[in-house]
């Protein structure tokens, strides 16, 4: 299976999750947190500095329960930017629908 590279947005999105984890584990331990949450160290680790830009949802569920944060806030603070550029754009404007082509029997 091929994975689709991902979207310089995706990319930014994933740098302001893991951005925000760090800041709500604070002094806490990457170990201490990745075990509350049930994951390993190394995915915390990879989550926080980028790597893994687009973790899994249950992933992301169970650091938020670790760390106290609503899945509500991680949405606000991770893809806010994105809403406040996409309002800067104008919408696109959708293609016309191609031609029916006949078919011949």
């Amino acid at each position: 299976m091929v994975r689709t590279p991902l979207t310089p947005e995706e990319r930014l999105r994933g740098e302001r999750l893991g951005a925000l984890l760090r800041a709500a584990r604070g002094e806490r331990s990457m170990a201490a947190v990745a075990a509350s949450a049930g994951i390993s160290a190394e995915t915390l680790r990879k989550i926080e500095t980028g790597r893994a830009p687009t973790p899994a949802f249950f992933t992301v569920a169970a650091l938020a329960g670790a760390l106290g944060l609503s899945l509500d806030e991680i949405l606000g603070r991770c893809a806010a930017e994105r809403a406040v550029a996409s309002a800067d754009r104008p919408a696109p404007v959708p293609a016309p629908a191609p031609a029916a082509v006949p078919l011949i029997a």
